[in-house]
Order: C-alpha cells, then sequence, then structure tokens
C-alpha cells in the first residue's frame, strides 16, 4: 500500500490501463486533479518503476505514458480492490462511517 496508496496513484494507473494516454487526456479524464498534483503523481510513479515516460522527438513535443510490466501486474489487484469497494459489504462500512 505505500507504493500505491494515495488518492491518485491508483486512478492514474486504471486510466492509463492498456494503452499509452497523453498528459492532456489524463488530465481530462481526470478534472479534479492539479496539473500540479498530476506531474507530481506521474513522476512518482515512473519512479516506481510502474509507468514509462515516452517523449516523442517531434514539435511540439509530445510526452506519453504506459505501464510497465510492473504497473500491469498490479493492474488485477487495483480491479479487485474497486470490486470489494463497490460491494455490499464496502458501502456497509462506509454506512457506518
Amino acid at each position: 500500500m505505500s507504493i500505491i496508496g494515495g488518492k491518485w496513484k491508483p486512478i492514474i494507473l486504471n486510466c492509463i490501463g492498456d494503452k499509452t494516454i497523453r498528459f492532456g487526456k489524463l488530465n481530462q479524464l481526470m478534472p479534479a486533479i492539479s496539473n500540479k498534483v498530476l506531474s507530481k503523481e506521474l513522476k512518482d510513479l515512473e519512479l516506481l518503476g510502474l509507468i514509462n515516460r515516452l517523449e516523442s522527438d517531434e514539435l511540439p513535443q509530445r510526452v506519453e505514458y504506459n505501464l510497465t510490466d510492473s504497473g500491469i501486474s498490479l493492474m488485477p489487484v487495483l480491479i479487485e480492490v474497486a470490486n470489494w469497494g463497490n460491494s455490499h459489504f464496502a458501502k456497509q462500512i462506509e454506512s457506518k462511517l
């Protein structure tokens, strides 16, 4: 949990999923996150070896992200956590808070 914990990392990983995606598209998919926080979270995920940052040689420069093999291997765990979060049990716990 120390690797994928926090508010945004699991959401970012899920948004990237099995595709290569540009920064702007990630920002569109998550309007509640600021550019600064998204940039920081992407750098953290890159340092953890969960995503690749791909820079094009084009002008203007295009930056894209995709999951590494480690990031891909984490997806089934994130999917199960999301499934549990949508379950009846989780909703019962949440209603007690």
